[in-house]
């Protein structure tokens, strides 16, 4: 695993190691990219001892994900066991995700997701090396060129899990893993129109700019700026959602 926000596929469980937070760590970094298509895993035994759990605990978590099309195992020379990425949501499947959120947790989650984003945003202008700032641009560039709505949100989402990489906390690169995970795909239902990819873009530039130059109160404000108006079109898109199939009923 070649960068820290990789390596935090595989660090060692705080839980007590149970079966379903091993499915829970590596369905997340599957769904977010950190574990690619077709990438081969550790072999069972040091996989566990790197997630710290006993290797039956691995076996019945890996078992649940075959079961759910994440891995798939190859058996002989060159085998193992292997990510399979999962298939793209449209638009159509996203609105579903997001229409079963109640407002008042969306609202909730928004209120989770800004006290992480100032935490990471103000410590990553503090910590970040001469390294993060080029993941970061790196990142960021990579959202420049995603050509459709699909790669952007894959490409906005690594974005925002280099800035927690950034903060050098290993807590809050997990805090922002798990909510990534939760509701990340959700953040570009809202923006599907023509100047919407630029905003992203101005935003995130902005961001790297003062991460760079160590300004912590103007990154926290950012960052609070960026996800309070997220929240904000993301409520407004979940009302006009209920609306529009309220009306398909009548």
């Amino acid at each position: 695993m070649s960068t820290p926000v990789q390596q935090s596929a595989f660090a060692p469980l705080e839980t007590d190691g149970r079966t379903g937070a091993v499915v829970r760590r590596l369905r997340e970094s599957i769904h977010l990219g950190l574990l690619a298509d077709g990438e081969r895993l550790p072999a069972e035994v040091d996989l566990a001892a790197q997630l710290g759990v006993a290797t039956v605990t691995l076996r019945e978590a890996l078992g649940a994900l075959r079961q759910d099309g994440l891995v798939r195992t190859r058996r002989g020379r060159g085998g193992g066991t292997f990510v399979t990425a999962p298939a793209e949501l449209s638009s159509f499947r996203l609105e579903q995700r997001l229409m079963e959120f109640p407002l008042q947790e969306l609202r909730d989650i928004g209120d989770h997701r800004a006290a992480v984003a100032i935490a990471t945003a103000g410590l990553a202008a503090e910590r970040a090396s001469a390294d993060n700032c080029d993941r970061l641009r790196t990142r960021l560039e990579l959202l420049v060129e995603a050509p459709d709505l699909g790669s952007r949100r894959r490409a906005d989402g690594r974005f925002r899990l280099e800035v927690a990489a950034a903060a050098q906390s290993a807590r809050l690169a997990r805090a922002e893993i798990a909510l990534q995970a939760e509701i990340g795909d959700l953040l570009w239902l809202p923006l599907e129109q023509a100047g919407d990819h630029g905003m992203v873009v101005a935003d995130h530039r902005r961001l790297v700019a003062a991460i760079e130059k160590g300004a912590t109160a103007r990154v926290r404000a950012i960052a609070e700026g960026r996800i309070r108006a997220e929240t904000a079109r993301l409520v407004d898109y979940r009302l006009a959602a209920a609306k529009r199939r309220l009306r398909s009923r009548t």
